[in-house]
């Protein structure tokens, strides 16, 4: 936007969950820069969803915390309720909070494999059931997390993986079943934020073999994520691949 511009974020209402940590707390942040009233979503990181919030309030900002696991599907129906009732309105949901677990198929367990979908597809899907009459009388809009894992076989992510794909599913359908008031699109990450237990070799493996040559950061989540928000009004129902070009490959 050119300086000056009028922020037509600015004094809007947005649910971020798994804002604690990683690409939730740079997306929240990025945000609340815009002029929004961020409500910060997290389960087992209250500490960084905290200090988030004094960043943000210190900086003259309005922010609240809001503790649930969202693997408790009635939990994360009713999130978007409390968020409203704090607030008095909901004008955005990002469905951030999700877990990557290494798991192949020999190694999946039916318990490994419930924990995962129940927080990367089960937990998105009641989000937006809970916030869909909100989102409507402010027509907003949601942002799901889904991943290029989700466009890609990662065998040994075998779990994760497939309950990705699912989360572009799930965008394509919430964005038929609640329109024509709120849009819903997804944002899919390349290698942006590599799980911490990767090594220097396997991040610089992934640097050579992507087109341009460089990781992504979070900042480029959070510029696709407000494309999203303030200038994607006609689009919905779709996937933004911010990969660096790896699924050209």
């Amino acid at each position: 936007m050119s300086a000056g511009a009028a922020k037509p974020l600015a004094g809007k209402v947005a649910l971020v969950t798994g804002a604690g940590k990683r690409l939730g707390r740079a997306i929240a942040t990025g945000l609340a820069g815009r002029g929004m009233i961020l409500a910060i979503h997290h389960h087992q990181s209250g500490a960084g969803a905290e200090e988030l919030q004094r960043e943000l309030v210190s900086g003259g900002g309005r922010a609240e915390v809001f503790a649930a696991d969202l693997r408790d599907a009635r939990a994360a129906r009713e999130l978007p309720g409390r968020v409203v009732a704090q607030f008095g309105r909901l004008d955005v949901l990002v469905n951030s909070a999700a877990v990557m677990v290494r798991s192949s198929l020999a190694d999946t367990t039916p318990e490994m494999w419930d924990d995962i979908f129940a927080l990367n597809l089960r937990a998105g899907f009641f989000c937006a059931q809970g916030a869909a009459t909100a989102l409507k009388a402010t027509r907003g809009k949601i942002i799901n997390m889904a991943d290029v894992g989700g466009m890609e076989p990662w065998a040994n992510y075998a779990a994760h993986s497939i309950s990705k794909a699912g989360v572009i599913m799930l965008t394509r359908t919430l964005s038929v079943a609640l329109a024509p008031e709120v849009t819903v699109n997804a944002i899919a990450p390349g290698a942006v934020l590599i799980p911490a237990e990767w090594n220097a070799e396997s991040a610089r493996h992934l640097e050579s073999t992507t087109p341009l040559k460089r990781l992504g950061a979070p900042s480029d989540i959070v510029a696709a994520v407000l494309y999203l928000l303030e200038g994607g009004d006609y689009v919905t129902g779709e996937t933004l691949v911010v990969d660096g070009g790896r699924l050209q490959r």
